[in-house]
């Protein structure tokens, strides 16, 4: 196996797991995830996921707000263009992407948020409720603060 990642996978269903992976490859059906917890590895189909985020640190910060939107950043930069995706259970992610093109399977995404715990995201397209790119993702993102704040 290769270099081992910390990942936590999002599966639609709202299940999430912790672990590591040494063989997620975004054009493969499926790979590995080690638990944190130990035990054998279990095999993760991704049509079956809404994102796997890879992590700096598997426990993360309960105590840290992540900041939501792009707080005034240029509409692109060395990451990509900026990418909104609200997915089908609502959360909202925010960044930059070098890969997104309708009608691919899914795609990577680098948190707007520097300070996330999140280092990649990998969206799996078919989980996205709306997608928006460069002006279009701030304006998906004032469209979805404007309703959570309405709420």
């Amino acid at each position: 196996m290769s270099q081992s990642n910390h990942v936590v996978v999002h599966s639609l269903d709202g299940k999430i797991q912790k672990g590591t992976t040494g063989d997620f490859f975004p054009n493969r059906p499926l790979f590995h995830l080690l638990s944190s917890e130990g035990g054998k590895a279990v095999e993760i189909t991704c049509s079956r996921v809404k994102a796997v985020f890879f992590v700096k640190d598997p426990a993360g910060d309960r105590e840290r707000e992540d900041k939501r939107g792009f707080l005034a950043a240029p509409g692109e930069n060395a990451k990509g263009m900026k990418i909104a995706v609200r997915f089908v259970d609502g959360e909202l992610v925010c960044g930059y992407t070098m890969a997104y093109s309708p009608g691919r399977e899914g795609f990577f995404v680098v948190p707007a948020d520097s300070a996330s715990n999140n280092i990649r995201i990998y969206v799996v397209s078919a989980a996205a409720a709306e997608i928006g790119s460069g002006p279009g993702a701030d304006a998906l993102v004032q469209k979805h603060l404007t309703a959570s704040r309405s709420k």
